[in-house]
């Protein structure tokens, strides 16, 4: 099914520059939003809760800073960018009182809208712009003159103009520079979870693993394994991101090649493409979202569990010995 795109020429900025924008937020996503619509000429505010961290670093940007009751009351466009498992609590606590009819609430992820975590009253419009990069790139790629890809959605039009709104909105943080694709906020949530889950976190890191262990337990250093199954991962996929997966074979040896097309189908096989079938059913049909907020609401007893078991893995004490190696990588 073709998607339909839109770039600057589609787009009228004065919608977005005549509106009060509140950024509730101002983590990863929150920054750029609030920087990006600041120098796209938007009167916005960033919402913060009084003694965040965050307080001073938005208003030494240049940002004007509020509390998120405050900055939900002034805006008459109410972007959420705090964490998914947060927007509930906050919704209820900070922001559903101050919305107003012909008022617009917005995300860039349609989790809890797509699940019915929030509810919008039916006078306020639901909208989305999901930059498809993290926030320091969706930053960095403004300034430079270029900007990320952002896909647009709208869940609820109460004022017969959200889409407008939602393609103003993505011009304010430079998506329109390369482009704005039209889509659902079911397509973006649960594509954007499936993506995540089989691809490019869980199964990508489960893949690198699993080639080091098979490596290691067969007595090879885990320099070498590191090396070949971790570090070497980033020019292939660079390769692949500049000019596809042609580009990429051609870019390697015929051995490389040769060995691809042998052995890729006997790693992702059947069985996973079955697995990979189960994990969009879960997201599918809610199971995900609920285990999701249900440990969240546990104190991410598992998720911590989980986190503190790959950062002591093999893999990782490696990798920091290896990068420490790099010049070129920032020490963070």
């Amino acid at each position: 099914m073709a998607v339909t795109i839109y770039y600057e020429q589609d787009c009228d900025s004065s919608i977005i520059q005549n509106a009060k924008v509140a950024v509730i937020g101002y983590g990863s996503q929150g920054h750029a939003h609030a920087l990006n619509l600041m120098d796209s000429g938007v009167d916005v505010r960033v919402g913060l809760r009084e003694g965040s961290s965050s307080w001073a670093k938005a208003e030494e940007a240049g940002l004007k800073v509020t509390t998120m009751d405050e900055a939900a009351e002034e805006a008459d466009l109410i972007m959420m960018l705090v964490p998914d498992e947060l927007q509930p609590k906050i919704y209820k606590a900070h922001i559903e009182a101050h919305l107003k009819p012909g008022n617009t609430l917005a995300f860039a992820h349609g989790f809890n809208i797509h699940y019915g975590y929030i509810v919008a009253p039916e006078g306020v419009n639901v909208i989305m712009c999901a930059p498809k990069g993290p926030g320091h790139i969706v930053r960095r790629q403004y300034t430079e003159g270029s900007g990320v890809p952002c896909l647009a959605c709208v869940a609820q039009d109460a004022t017969g103009t959200a889409w407008d709104l939602a393609l103003s909105y993505a011009w304010g943080v430079g998506g329109a520079r390369s482009g704005i694709i039209k889509a659902t906020f079911k397509e973006e949530t649960e594509e954007d979870l499936f993506g995540e889950q089989a691809v490019l976190c869980g199964g990508l890191v489960e893949l690198v693993k699993a080639g080091f262990e098979t490596l290691t337990e067969a007595g090879y250093p885990p320099e070498l394994a590191y090396f070949e199954c971790y570090h070497e991962m980033k020019m292939i996929v660079d390769l692949m991101y500049e000019s596809g997966i042609h580009f990429m074979n051609y870019s390697i040896s015929n051995t490389a090649e040769y060995g691809e097309y042998y052995a890729g189908p006997k790693v992702i096989n059947e069985q996973s493409r079955e697995a990979m079938k189960l994990i969009l059913e879960r997201i599918q049909n809610g199971e995900f979202a609920r285990e999701f907020v249900a440990d969240c609401e546990n104190g991410h007893k598992w998720l911590l569990e989980q986190r503190e078991a790959i950062n002591g893995h093999e893999i990782e004490q490696t990798g920091e010995k290896i990068r420490s190696m790099f010049s070129w990588i920032k020490k963070d």
